[in-house]
């Protein structure tokens, strides 16, 4: 078989989504042989061929493995493709209450439910979803390749045109293979680390991209649900998402992330914000073009008018220039005053002080178009920009601020001994250091010496860009404090000293903006037990009742799914999540704060990655409440919100599913604590821990770990703006969870996503006999939580491949090593796939899974070869010696790991 050949029909027989994917992907194939044939003839019969998978010849190694990324690159997009337009047909032919998850159906489904319009509108009215674009290097794909992609995308769209002549269908078809071409010429590997500002430039190609506008398009989607089914209701609908993100302000581990350059990015941040609502009130100004010698001027109107006219500095020329049209004149006086906000030195205008006040003005615009009989006007062209000001403000995403506990307490101790000098510091996290803090806590100001060392005073300038942040045209331009490694509340309380000590803090009471919220960060096992005492602590606090009284007695607690997992395996993890999530729910219950968690989750299953309506519904009842922040790290921002009619649709899905929940979680049977499954889930927990602590604990392991993969050599790959090293360790604690997850994906071991479930069941079953073996099935069937991992676990043991596997074990040295190790994972890995397919009565694994098992089957001989491949850099690799030798091997090496991780869908 060869790319003469090749067909992807095999791979994509009719069935799900009809002819539709044989025909989007017969047409990719065709066009990148083409490429092929041009860019690169030695590879034809050798990268579409299943059965090459040795060796191959040296000068093809980087352009067979560029081009099956791109192959996988290009999958994607037409996976993309072809899921909308099957959405779309679906919609067309049953009606948009058949789209699972959108608001239509979950709507229809609470109306259904007997949810009256109080309750909903309640619950709407509180209600907050915030997706959070992470720093966390995990994405490998620069701005200018997301751009390529897109432009294929869109390509793809048009040509689903009936409207074309075959002159115009072959035009677009020759663009398109000008785009593939492109990919080509471009290659996806950065030759330079990204800095800081190129990341910051990373995030923001998604707002202007998709996130402006297809965000409030999800508010409206909202609105029109309700208008269906509450048609005789009149349900106010607030825009219920909000953006946050962490690049440029992360800088747990990034020494490049300074005060003045989160200063920097905060101005960039607004600058993008501004620059879009001077495009959109440009727009309004364009198209309303209302006499009022026609309408005459509203009364209610007239005021505001008078007002906005004077704050623009240049009422008279406004006037003169817009004769007679009022919401002209209105909306060229409002540009007036964004372009002043925004800094335009040419303005007369007084700038806004908030974005509450442009929405304000926005929405007296609304009511005004309302009363001259335009209220189709008012929702098409005024509300969608009122929206944008409450949803993006002036800040675009609110910049979170996160540092790791150790760095705070160091400064702490360091500006403490230059107040006090020669007075020794207690020991951190001590009862004398928990005294010391709060007695600094409830002392006036002291003058805060200069000379402090470099890392306090980077500490203390970070905490200045915050408080200067608060008298900004945005207040809420840092959105929060993360701490991660929080153990204590005296960690907590140590952060509230610093922003004190920065003047965040008020001395007296009074109207202040308040500081942003302080979130701490449970990451490990031992973390998330003793995070109910370590709350229950902060909230006796005077400072923190304080400060949580400004912002409405909420506070935000973050999870960390991916150093829990490092620490317990996958089972445990989760567990240990969802009962953390529930004592902190009653926690904030007995001491009437409202708590809201903030999800830190990854792409792979690994680190907390799995459908997101089924992962909300899967949380313990009670414990969304209408308030839900998750992280979008790397990869998946650019799979979920490159492309317009996806960022819709994961947008409506995410904030539809907080809405299912907060209503629905209450009464729900498979959510109710059933004490048998509790019992059954805490035995299971246990026995998973115990197993996978037997493993990771193993003498020998760190040295297989970094033998059996690629993770020493990921230093080279150059996906973020953190300093590279070497992640290889000699201990566990050594290494972070993105490479340890990273290096078990790429070696096809995957024992993050599954080992010790096999032992646990069966362990369970041996000991509770026949009743045990029922209460599993009985378990999947009707608990949602245990499903959800059980339907996970499968899927992670469908990628992983023992055969693939063990030609990584055998790049490890110490053979008695090897195959005790190996044979513990072969071993686990049969236990599991045997004890998950007696749970759910299958007799192979993922069938249930039919458009993930059709990916998986397509992909796998390409992502094996890959694999093969790179075990034989590998071995290149680490047998030369340094030198121009060693450099020829690393970039086939680094492109292999792009090339694994496009098949995975995951890096880490």
């Amino acid at each position: 078989m060869n790319a003469e050949t090749f067909s992807t029909q095999a791979a994509f027989p009719a069935g799900e989504h009809g002819d539709e994917f044989t025909e989007v992907f017969e047409l990719l194939f065709e066009l990148l042989a083409d490429v092929i044939r041009i860019r690169q003839p030695g590879l034809t019969g050798v990268l579409f061929d299943p059965d090459r998978s040795g060796e191959i010849p040296d000068e093809l190694r980087v352009p067979a493995l560029q081009m099956t990324g791109i192959w996988f690159q290009l999958l994607s997009i037409a996976e993309e493709n072809v899921a909308m337009r099957a959405r779309r047909r679906l919609e067309t032919s049953n009606g948009p209450d058949s789209i699972a998850g959108s608001f239509s159906n979950v709507v229809a489904g609470v109306a259904r439910a007997g949810v009256e319009a109080d309750e909903l509108r309640e619950a709407l009215a509180g209600m907050e979803v915030v997706p959070t674009i992470t720093a966390h290097p995990t994405e490998a794909k620069r701005v200018t390749v997301l751009e390529i992609h897109r432009r294929i995308y869109r390509l793809l769209v048009e040509l689903e045109s009936v409207r074309w002549t075959p002159r115009e269908r072959e035009a677009l078809r020759r663009s398109l293979r000008s785009e593939i071409d492109l990919l080509w010429m471009t290659g996806e590997l950065r030759l330079e680390k990204p800095t800081v500002e190129q990341e910051v430039a990373w995030g923001l190609h998604f707002f202007h991209e998709t996130l402006y506008l297809r965000t409030p398009e999800v508010i409206e989607a909202l609105a029109a649900a309700l208008r269906r089914h509450y048609p005789d209701d009149d349900i106010a609908v607030p825009p219920i998402l909000r953006w946050s993100t962490w690049i440029a302000g992360d800088r747990d581990g990034n020494p490049f992330v300074t005060a003045p350059v989160t200063r920097w990015a905060l101005g960039e941040y607004r600058k993008a914000a501004l620059s879009r609502l001077e495009q959109r009130v440009t727009d309004l100004i364009r198209h309303l073009s209302i006499s009022a010698a026609v309408v005459g001027v509203p009364d209610d109107f007239a005021k505001p008018l008078a007002d906005a006219l004077h704050a623009s500095g240049q009422a008279a020329d406004i006037v003169a220039r817009n004769p007679g049209e009022i919401f002209r004149q209105y909306f060229v006086a409002v540009l007036e005053r964004v372009k002043a906000t925004a800094g335009d030195p040419a303005s007369k205008a007084k700038p806004y002080l908030t974005p509450n006040d442009l929405a304000r003005q926005l929405a007296v615009a609304e009511r005004a178009l309302v009363a001259v009989g335009a209220a189709e006007l008012a929702a098409a062209r005024v509300r969608p920009v009122r929206w944008e000001v409450e949803i993006f403000g002036f800040r675009t995403a609110a910049l979170d601020i996160r540092q790791n506990s150790t760095v705070i307490n160091r400064t702490v101790a360091a500006i403490w001994q230059r107040i006090h000098p020669g007075v020794a510091i207690p020991e951190v996290n001590t009862p004398a250091w928990r005294a010391m803090i709060d007695r600094e806590l409830i002392r006036p100001v002291p003058e805060i010496p200069a000379d402090l060392p470099e890392e306090a005073a980077e500490t203390l300038a970070t905490f200045a860009v915050v408080r200067d942040s608060r008298d900004g045209p945005d207040p809420t331009a840092v959105g929060s404090i993360i701490l991660s490694m929080t153990t204590s509340a005296a960690d907590l309380l140590a952060v509230y000293l610093i922003a004190k000590y920065a003047g965040l803090i008020p001395e007296e009471e009074g109207r202040f903006h308040p500081m942003p919220p302080v979130i701490p960060l449970f990451e490990t096992i031992d973390d998330l037990v003793a995070a109910e005492p370590i709350m229950l602590d902060l909230f006796e606090q005077p400072v923190v009742r304080r400060m949580m009284r400004e912002r409405g007695s909420v506070q935000e607690i973050m999870l960390g799914y991916s150093d829990s997992n490092k620490d317990g395996g996958f089972l445990c993890s989760n567990w240990e999540l969802a009962k953390a999530q529930k004592r902190l729910a009653e926690v904030g219950r007995r001491r009437k704060v409202r708590i809201s968690f903030f999800h830190g989750r990854g792409g792979s299953v690994s680190r907390g990655g799995a459908p997101t309506g089924r992962a909300i519904a899967a949380q313990p009842a009670g414990t969304v409440g209408g308030r839900l922040r998750l992280t979008e790290q790397g990869e998946v921002v650019s799979s979920k919100y490159a492309n317009k009619g996806t960022a819709l649709y994961q947008l409506e899905l995410l904030a539809a599913s907080v809405v299912a929940h907060t209503l629905k979680s209450p009464g729900e049977a498979a959510l109710k604590p059933v004490p048998e499954h509790e019992d059954a889930l805490e035995a299971l927990s246990g026995l998973s821990l115990a197993s996978y602590r037997r493993l990771i604990e193993q003498p020998g392991l760190i040295d297989y770990f970094n033998a059996a993969s690629p993770v020493e050599e990921l230093a080279h790959l150059k996906l973020g703006s953190r300093p590279a090293r070497r992640f290889g360790a000699r201990a566990l604690a050594d290494l972070r969870a993105i490479p340890w997850v990273f290096a078990w994906s790429q070696n096809r071991h995957l024992v993050t996503g599954w080992y010790g479930m096999g032992t646990a069941m069966r362990s369970y079953v041996k000991v509770m006999g026949d009743d045990g073996r029922r209460l599993l099935a009985e378990m999947y069937a009707q608990n949602r939580f245990f499903r959800l991992v059980i339907d996970e676990v499968e899927k992670t043991l469908t990628i992983a491949d023992m055969e693939i596997a063990a030609a990584y074990a055998a790049l490890v040295p110490d053979a008695e090593a090897r195959e005790r190790i190996f044979g513990m994972v072969r071993q686990e890995y049969a236990v599991t796939v045997e004890e998950v397919l007696k749970v759910t009565g299958g007799s192979e694994l993922s069938v249930r899974f039919p458009a993930f098992r059709r990916r998986h089957d397509h992909v796998k001989p390409l992502i094996d070869r890959g694999n093969r491949w790179q075990v034989q850099l590998l071995g290149e690799y680490r047998a030369a010696s340094d030198g121009p030798a060693r450099e020829a091997i690393l970039a086939p090496l680094l492109l292999s790991m792009n090339c694994i991780a496009g098949g995975l869908g995951w890096t880490g």
